[in-house]
């Protein structure tokens, strides 16, 4: 059991380091920026070798974006309601900010 929560712990900082893509993504608001899934594309496109993440999401990739991969996916299915009804043109009027 300690094993695995120093793995959690270790996991949880590392992203902490890095950021995470999805929320750089969502906070970014780049008008034509995908949406859907943005952290983990965006991590998918730093991983193999995008070139202009900042242009095509409006926000850098991490600095490791395999290690961010598995929490943005997480992050990007628990948002994705959301994420459709932005697509479709439903507004919620969510204000905030990180």
């Amino acid at each position: 059991m300690n094993k695995l929560l120093a793995a959690v712990l270790l996991m949880a900082l590392a992203l902490q380091l890095t950021g995470c893509a999805t929320a750089r993504t969502l906070d970014a608001a780049k008008p034509g920026a995908p949406v859907v899934y943005s952290g983990t594309r965006l991590d998918l496109y730093a991983m193999n070798g995008g070139c202009c993440a900042m242009d095509r999401f409006g926000a850098e990739a991490p600095s490791y974006p395999g290690v961010d991969l598995p929490a943005s996916a997480l992050l990007d299915t628990l948002l994705l309601p959301l994420s459709l009804l932005t697509v479709i043109g439903v507004g919620f009027q969510a204000t905030g900010g990180l």
